[in-house]
């Protein structure tokens, strides 16, 4: 269900930022598009679902000698091919919609930029992303638990998603919805021409959806389980005296 809820986050994004940029820029577009996409997060929190990127705070657990590393890492497996799934449910769908071809193929054209910028990012720069991410999203989680009512935790949630997002940071699980769908969509001519990547597409293959998704990942695992759960884990949660 996470991978649906972030999906869902992922895909009004494109859908709200697909002609945004020549009537307020990019900067505000980026805004924008982080500030709807948040709602995935929100989905999942406020809903009870499962985030392989928000479960890197399980290493609080390890670090305490609540939880072993096996039970840890298999979570970890099982959530982040539940995720997958979920979100290649969602780009099945999404697809089927036919919504990429609104405005003039416009939402599918962003789409499909959106995909091959990810799939050209070198390994660095897109574990560096990842790291940048998983921190602000492991954070959202850690600042909701602090509310003890909905409109708290929207808000808790809703600034470190806009912020990774209008930054440009990568989530591994919403990256499972957005390349799996430029993949789908580089096979509409239409789509292609109005992105303008014609051409370029070399990389926007499921081989370069697992280039991107292996440094995001591990990116995502460096910024969640140690800059978040284990730093916090011994700054706060340790046993005094």
């Amino acid at each position: 269900m996470a991978g649906v809820y972030i999906a869902i986050g992922a895909q009004l994004a494109t859908m709200v930022t697909h002609d945004l940029a020549k009537f307020a820029g990019a900067g505000l577009t980026r805004f924008v598009g982080g500030s709807v996409f948040s709602l995935g997060l929100m989905l999942v929190v406020i809903g009870g679902a499962e985030l392989f990127t928000g479960n890197s705070l399980l290493m609080t657990g390890v670090v305490k000698g609540e939880i072993p590393l096996p039970v840890m890492l298999k979570n970890w497996l099982i959530v982040f091919g539940g995720n997958l799934l979920g979100s290649l449910l969602m780009v099945a769908v999404m697809f089927a919609t036919g919504l990429w071809a609104v405005s003039s193929f416009e939402v599918g054209g962003r789409a499909l930029m959106l995909a091959y910028d990810k799939v050209n990012l070198p390994f660095w720069a897109a574990f560096s992303r990842g790291v940048l991410c998983n921190m602000l999203v492991c954070l959202a989680i850690w600042l909701s638990l602090a509310s003890k009512d909905i409109a708290g935790k929207i808000l808790a949630i809703y600034f470190p998603i806009m912020a990774f997002v209008a930054s440009g940071f990568e989530h591994s699980v919403a990256n499972m919805y957005f390349i799996p769908m430029g993949i789908l969509l580089k096979s509409q001519p239409a789509v292609v021409g109005m992105s303008g990547l014609a051409g370029d597409l070399e990389k926007l293959t499921w081989l370069g959806f697992l280039g991107n998704l292996l440094p995001v990942t591990l990116g995502n695992i460096v910024g969640g389980a140690f800059f978040v759960g284990a730093v916090y884990a011994f700054a706060y949660l340790r046993e005094s005296g």
